[in-house]
């Protein structure tokens, strides 16, 4: 049963990614736009920094490694979790209603019918090139338990937005319409985790901490790994809690999709 499932998962994967490249020009020009316009956000900080050299004690090198982790994290999360992050639109649509007859989980199919390759493309591939031109200079020693503990770290800052799409999912069962509470909580919140949470007021501190805990997807693990002075201002227990957070929340949210599916009433037509 278990092979089935893997098996079954990795014809989802093949045909959607030939649905995705079909028009393979089309397919690249769209995931470098992604991929360049994730990155004049990375635009403004460089040219910030040849004013004021750094940013609450963080050089060039230490944002771009801070940003990597943000857009790694987000490129590993959208191959997975494109389907609950638009569930809104398949519920609106009636299109979860096929999802019910068919013999499969349906967070299975959630997970496995979808794919958004271009945000995945783009914002890992930037991931990828900020953690290249980053890592070597931001005197991290680069050994079995530091890189253990990136890929744990890069693991729980997937599950932790995972564990948001999904509880939003579960959200959309009871309201329809969560695209609004989405761009308040995530989008918006998202453009605050590029930068140390060290630099904003507690209240924001607070929220990006306990509320939406971006700063467990990119500052903690990046706190970790550099040991920067502002940390200080936080628990240093806070560096090795992101694989657990990222575990917890998602349990959570699993348990929350479990509970709510079964008051899910079609909506389609």
């Amino acid at each position: 049963m278990k092979s089935d499932a893997i098996y079954l998962a990795g014809v989802y994967t093949k045909t959607i990614m030939k649905s995705w490249f079909q028009y393979k020009v089309n397919a690249v020009l769209l995931s470098l736009a992604v991929f360049l316009r994730e990155a004049t956000g990375i635009l403004v900080i460089y040219f910030a920094l040849l004013k004021f050299d750094t940013l609450n004690g963080w050089n060039l090198y230490e944002l771009l490694f801070l940003y990597s982790l943000l857009f790694l994290t987000y490129g590993i999360l959208i191959v997975f979790f494109t389907g609950t992050r638009d569930f809104g639109q398949t519920v609106r649509s009636g299109g979860f209603d096929r999802f019910i007859l068919r013999p499969r989980g349906l967070l299975y199919q959630l997970i496995f019918s979808n794919a958004d390759w271009f945000a995945a493309i783009g914002h890992g591939g930037l991931g990828i090139v900020l953690f290249l031109i980053s890592a070597g200079k931001v005197g991290i020693i680069w050994n079995t338990p530091t890189v253990l503990y990136y890929i744990a770290a890069v693991a729980g800052g997937v599950l932790i937005q995972g564990a948001f799409f999904l509880f939003l999912a579960s959200l959309n069962i009871y309201l329809l319409e969560t695209d609004s509470l989405k761009n308040l909580l995530y989008w918006n919140m998202r453009k605050f985790a590029g930068y140390p949470v060290s630099i904003f007021h507690k209240a924001i501190q607070f929220f990006m901490i306990y509320v939406v805990p971006f700063a467990f997807v990119n500052y903690f693990p990046a706190q970790y790994l550099l040991r920067k002075e502002d940390m200080s201002a936080f628990p240093d227990i806070y560096m090795y809690l992101t694989p657990a957070i990222g575990l917890c929340l998602y349990l959570a949210s699993y348990g929350f999709w479990r509970y709510s599916i079964r008051f899910y009433k079609s909506s389609g037509n």
